[in-house]
Formats: structure tokens, C-alpha cells, sequence
């Protein structure tokens, strides 16, 4: 790289200049404070460590999302941690290991090898919740509730909430007895909305479950499409109609709750299904191509950890919530300008309003006090008498 390339940064990795770094610092201390007043508890994990144990029940995608690197130690594979949420699963299963639910919380940087999409970073600050030891739909209602009120708190409007539910596939592929390749070009179809190909993997599946599978394309809209999936799945499985029974009672009580909120199903929706195993759920707001937070039920996953956990939980990036909303602002308190001299009582004077909570500039050999203006400063420290006084800033 030539001297005059060495300030270029990798494509979707950037830095975090001052003014937009002091509103993401604000926005994560006020955002952990409101998972704080849930219950969830914070939790700061590694940013690297062994692949076999960070990638352990995250599925594929991760893995293709994941930097790896040899630990020159051990001479074990490593890697640069690109979500969070498995990390946390481990503290609870493996660490923590508590009796009944258990509520965590955490927010850091995480690396991508690839952006998830050509307009996103590859270095998002991940802000999340977890919720383990209880499998019942209270948890996802729960953990949903915490998603908007993440999204309140960030001011972000125009929300729109999408519910589905990867059970319900998972449970008619299991009756179909399909699996393999079969079962993943179905998935794909799926996930492009491609009837047709749908219709032509399923020509072999028997009736009626072929329909159902063929029916999973077009159940998608508002809440009536909860009517027409009891309808057209009535002979499903049973899993698949307490999966449904399910999304009607979290949609209910959602509206109860958030009754301006905008509801849309897609029960065959498959995001993240090598991960999840039930209810699923994302935020889209308007000029949003990709979902400003996103989550979903991933029962069992800390079973390779030594302890299987039904678990529940959702996600987002700081830094996309600092850009579409607004950070609440404390009441504005101007610094205070000092003046460049190693007097021992200016010191003390300093060290006093700083202890009190007042931010404090000492101005460097040469600065004038025009500077301090640049500097935030709305008060300065002014000699009289053989006295500090503290005085408004006069220029």
C-alpha cells in the first residue's frame, strides 16, 4: 500500500467520528438502562475465541460470516466473533447455569466477512436481549415488547412488526419425511416466494400435505392470514396448530399493547430457520430495505454446551438506531474553560468541579481562550484577588 493509501479502511468497515461516537455512547447507556428496568442483566463477551465453540449450533451462515485466524498458542483455529447471541448462550448453559428463566443483555462490536446486504457495514455494534428457561409464548411476547420499546427509546417511527413461525415448515417437512437436498431446495424456493417451484419439489409429497406446503408461499399479509392458514393447514400436524394458536395470542395481545402498531404475518418466512425453531419476528421501518432489529425463539440451542435451554431473543444494530432516530438528550451543561498555568489551587479548583460532575478544560500552552468556544466551554475560571472565581465566558 503506498503512503498515500495507508488512511483507506476495507469496504463496510468504518470509524466512528466524535459527534456521531458521543450519540452512540449515549444511546447504549440509555438503552442498557432500559433493559435494565426489564430485568436483563449485562453480560461482555469475548471478541475472539475458539471456532468450534463460537460457531456451536449457529448453522452455516455464521460460519460464512465469521473471520477465522490461527491462535499462535494453541495453534487452534479461531474466530473474530460475528454475532453475539451464541456467545451469551454459553454463559447461560455452560457458566451461569441457573434454575429457571434468565435474562441477559449485552452490546459490543462484531466483524463480518461479508455485509449482509451492499448497503450495510461489516462492522454493525450488535445490542441484544436473551431470554432463557421457558418455552411458553409469554417469552416471545416478552422479548418483543423489549425490541419496541428499544425502538421507543431511539425514537425510531413508522414501525412496522412482521410475525412468523419456522415451526410450522419444520413440522410439515418432518410429516412429508422429506430431508437433504430435497428439503433444501424447498427451503430456497420458499424463501424466494417461488410457487411454481414449490408446486414441482412437493409433486411427490402426498395429500394433502403437498397443498399445505404449496399453501405456506401465499400466507403472507395482515392478520386475516392467520384465518386463512387454520383453514388451509387443518389437517396439519399438531405442532403446527399450537404454532398458530401461538402467533394468534402473541398477535392479540400485541395489539392489545401497541394498538398504532402495524401487523404483518408471513408464515413462510425461513429467516434464520438453521437457527430458530419457532416464533420469529423482525421491525421494518419505511426506506428500510433490511429489518432494523430482528429475533426469534431458538429452543435448545445450548444443548452442545452441556445444557439445553429453551431460549428466546432479538438483535439490532446501534449505530443503524442511531442514524434513523433520536437520541433523548440530557439537559445541556456547557464545559468549563481553565487556563493554561500549573497553579496547585486552580488544580484543586478543577479536581473539585470535576468530582461534582462538571466537565472541566484546561486550555494547553499558547491557547487563547477564543478556544474555548471550539471546546464546549460556556463558563471559564478566571483569577481575582488570588482566588479562582467562575465566571461566564467572556471572549
Amino acid at each position: 500500500m503506498s503512503r498515500v493509501d495507508r488512511w483507506l479502511l476495507p469496504d463496510g468497515i468504518e470509524e466512528v467520528l466524535p459527534t456521531e461516537a458521543a450519540q452512540i455512547e449515549l444511546a447504549r447507556r440509555q438503552l442498557l438502562d432500559v433493559f435494565t428496568s426489564w430485568g436483563y442483566e449485562l453480560v461482555i463477551t469475548p471478541h475472539i475465541e475458539f471456532l468450534d465453540s463460537l460457531l456451536t449450533g449457529a448453522g452455516q451462515d455464521l460460519e460464512l460470516q465469521t473471520f477465522k485466524v490461527t491462535d499462535p498458542l494453541s495453534g487452534r483455529l479461531m474466530g473474530l466473533r460475528a454475532d453475539i447471541t451464541p456467545q451469551v448462550t454459553r454463559i447461560d448453559a455452560h457458566t451461569l447455569r441457573r434454575e429457571g428463566p434468565s435474562r441477559l443483555c449485552y452490546v459490543g462490536s462484531v466483524l463480518h466477512s461479508k455485509p449482509r446486504a451492499l448497503s450495510t457495514s461489516r462492522s454493525p455494534i450488535q445490542l441484544g436481549a436473551e431470554l432463557y428457561g421457558d418455552a411458553s409464548y409469554a417469552s416471545d411476547l416478552e422479548v418483543i415488547g423489549l425490541m419496541l420499546a428499544t425502538l421507543t427509546q431511539m425514537q425510531v417511527e413508522q414501525v412496522h412488526l412482521e410475525l412468523g413461525h419456522v415451526g410450522i415448515y419444520r413440522a410439515l417437512v418432518a410429516e412429508a419425511g422429506l430431508s437433504g437436498d430435497s428439503e433444501l431446495q424447498l427451503f430456497d424456493a420458499l424463501q424466494r416466494k417461488d410457487g411454481d417451484a414449490v408446486k414441482q419439489l412437493t409433486a411427490d409429497v402426498a395429500a394433502p400435505l403437498a397443498g399445505m406446503l404449496q399453501a405456506l408461499v401465499g400466507l403472507c399479509g395482515g392478520v386475516v392470514v392467520l384465518d386463512q392458514a387454520e383453514a388451509l393447514l387443518a389437517q396439519a400436524p399438531q405442532a403446527v396448530q399450537q404454532a398458530l394458536a401461538d402467533v394468534r395470542q402473541v398477535a392479540n395481545l400485541l395489539t392489545e399493547r401497541f394498538p398504532s402498531l402495524p401487523l404483518y404475518f408471513d408464515l413462510g418466512e425461513l429467516r434464520g430457520y438453521h437457527y430458530h425453531t419457532g416464533m420469529v419476528f423482525a421491525a421494518y421501518v419505511p426506506g428500510c430495505g433490511q429489518a432494523i432489529a430482528q429475533g426469534g425463539r431458538y429452543d435448545n440451542i445450548g444443548a452442545d454446551f452441556g445444557r439445553a435451554r429453551p431460549a428466546t431473543g432479538f438483535s439490532t444494530d446501534l449505530k443503524t438506531l442511531v442514524s434513523l432516530g433520536q437520541v433523548r438528550q440530557p439537559t445541556k451543561v456547557g464545559a468549563i474553560w481553565a487556563p493554561a498555568t500549573t497553579s496547585a489551587t486552580l488544580w484543586q479548583q478543577i479536581s473539585q468541579l470535576r468530582a461534582a460532575g462538571e466537565c472541566v478544560v484546561q486550555a494547553l500552552p499558547g491557547q487563547a481562550v477564543q478556544a474555548a468556544r471550539t471546546a464546549g466551554c460556556d463558563r471559564q475560571l478566571t483569577e481575582q484577588a488570588g482566588q479562582w472565581q467562575l465566571l461566564p465566558l467572556t471572549e
